[in-house]
């Protein structure tokens, strides 16, 4: 990715993301494959390989992003970074702009007559609650309050409410939260769905499959919600699951404990 000794310097430098993607394309890799490895969106390594920042929040994140993306592929860090802060150094503006207060401007005073006048409305309410707790003044001619009437009173009944029944059937979506593989079957082994989901991609199982199962290597990047409500997650982070139901029925009882056939990520 650097210069070799005694090559002549080019007249147009090569930029950061061009270095990057050369030394993807040298090793064979598929940018998929460095999203996997770093866990950053797809849209921003094409960003970054296209010497586009503009998407990216500060250049604290797309630093972050190319040393990882430089360490997936056994570049130098250090260097790349470098040379980002120096190709970046005008893209990032300042965010806020703070407005100079002067606090001796007569503009941003309030007038002295309303300072008055909200002073002698305080005056009159605090006369007026006086007058009211403290005398009958403003009392009189009200009816008199109802005299307590004896006997005892019927204590209200109290119904138990029924308890809530459990759910059956119900729609079940997988929504991927960054880029996962997975494979989706039913219980005679008939393949419903099996590919590599994007960021943001979901899919819904279908509600007429015959115990439905689950193989995925990463449940930690899957959302699974049942009629829109959000369930446990399928598996702990950073293991593999196999053979594990995503049907509605096995989703709401399954509760936080870990299911069967969970197996170490390679």
């Amino acid at each position: 990715m650097d210069r070799e000794p005694g090559e002549a310097p080019t007249l147009f430098p090569a930029k950061v993301g061009e270095k990057l993607r050369d030394a993807r394309m040298a090793q064979g890799m598929a940018l998929g494959d460095i999203a996997a490895r770093t866990r950053i969106p797809l849209r921003h390594l094409e960003a970054i390989e296209a010497s586009d920042y503009s998407g990216l929040p500060s250049p604290t994140y797309a630093i972050g992003f190319v040393k990882a993306y430089a360490r997936a592929v056994g570049g130098d860090e250090v260097a790349l970074a470098r040379d980002l802060r120096a190709e970046t150094s005008g893209m990032f503006a300042a965010r806020e702009v703070y407005e100079s207060y002067d606090p001796e401007d007569p503009v941003r005073e309030p007038p002295g007559g309303l300072v008055w006048a909200g002073a002698a409305i305080a005056l009159l309410l605090v006369v007026a609650v006086g007058l009211w707790y403290g005398t009958d003044l403003f009392r009189r001619g009200a009816a008199p309050d109802p005299a307590p009437t004896a006997g005892p009173t019927a204590a209200p009944v109290v119904t138990p409410s029924a308890s809530p029944t459990p759910m059956a059937g119900g729609q079940v979506t997988l929504t991927a939260t960054q880029p996962v593989w997975l494979r989706i079957y039913d219980a005679d082994g008939q393949r419903l769905f099996e590919k590599e989901m994007a960021a943001g991609e979901r899919y819904d199982v279908p509600m007429d499959a015959k115990g439905p199962m689950i193989n995925v290597g990463r449940p930690e990047s899957l959302q699974v919600t049942v009629n829109g409500s959000n369930v446990p997650a399928l598996g702990p982070a950073g293991r593999a699951i196999k053979d594990v139901p995503v049907s509605a029925e096995a989703l709401m009882v399954r509760g936080d404990e870990p299911q069967a056939g969970a197996t170490t990520a390679p």
